[in-house]
């Protein structure tokens, strides 16, 4: 703090967002060129990008938190604000889906002639891997609190093993749900429905990625003792974000597994 006389969020200009925008650019992009010419060239450049600015965004943010102090209370404050609003956000984004999902099921168009699912798929069994992928969640809800309580009370070692057994939960639950993918009876162009099944619960798994990087990142840094029990906002951040993605996967499980079916 040596050469900052106040407690605001003036941090150096930054050139991540820019280059995180154009590897998501190129990352849809070539998306849609792999969808129609079966090249992945543009697709793997842009993740390429992406991957590299999330290391050194995340760096950067690293060293401003914990090694120059510029995360004062008020800044913290301040990103606490902006988790709030980026999550309600994506409750939004869900709700979206939601809609699609209902209103295609219970007040169809003439065009889209479809009343729940059609009669000549076969719907996903929601007391099979599907059950299992709840249990899964719940069960890493359970850990990521337990994590977030022992870094309160600065028990660091059971810290560590909440949050790395939150981040194999995570990883097996993206593995359970490719397969499912795989062995779906269906797929995204059946009907509506395979288009909300499909575009829902894979943004949630694309969530669940997120999640568990953003924990493993924090589970680096509680091992290298950046986090201290009255200054883990990083971690903090991390939990929100775990605890939405369980509560639309509940949602998701409810209405498209279990009413859908």
């Amino acid at each position: 703090m040596a050469h900052q006389t106040h407690a605001y969020h003036m941090v150096d200009p930054s050139p991540w967002p820019l280059t995180g925008a154009m590897g998501a650019l190129l990352m849809t992009s070539g998306l849609a060129i792999w969808f129609h010419f079966k090249s992945t060239t543009l697709i793997l450049i842009g993740l390429v990008v992406l991957i590299l600015t999330m290391i050194q965004w995340w760096r950067d943010v690293i060293r401003e938190g914990t090694f120059q102090g510029h995360h004062t209370f008020p800044v913290q404050k301040g990103l606490r604000y902006g988790m709030v609003l980026f999550i309600t956000s994506e409750v939004f984004f869900f709700l979206g889906f939601f809609w699609a999902f209902y209103h295609s099921s219970l007040a169809p168009t003439p065009e889209l002639v479809w009343c729940g699912p059609p009669t000549d798929l076969i719907i996903m069994n929601f007391s099979q891997v599907t059950l299992l992928l709840t249990d899964i969640m719940m069960s890493s809800e359970v850990t990521v609190t337990g994590a977030k309580q022992s870094m309160m009370e600065g028990e660091r070692k059971q810290a560590i093993q909440s949050l790395a057994l939150t981040i194999i939960l995570g990883l097996y639950f993206t593995a359970l749900q490719a397969m499912e993918y795989y062995e779906a009876p269906f797929t995204i162009a059946d009907s509506i429905y395979g288009s909300t099944f499909f575009v829902a619960t894979g943004f949630h798994g694309l969530h669940v990625i997120i999640g568990s990087t953003f924990l493993a990142v924090c589970l680096m840094r509680q091992i290298q003792f950046h986090f201290t029990s009255d200054h883990h906002f990083g971690f903090e951040a991390a939990a929100w974000y775990w605890h939405f993605v369980d509560v639309v996967w509940l949602f998701l499980y409810v209405s498209i597994y279990w009413w859908g079916s």
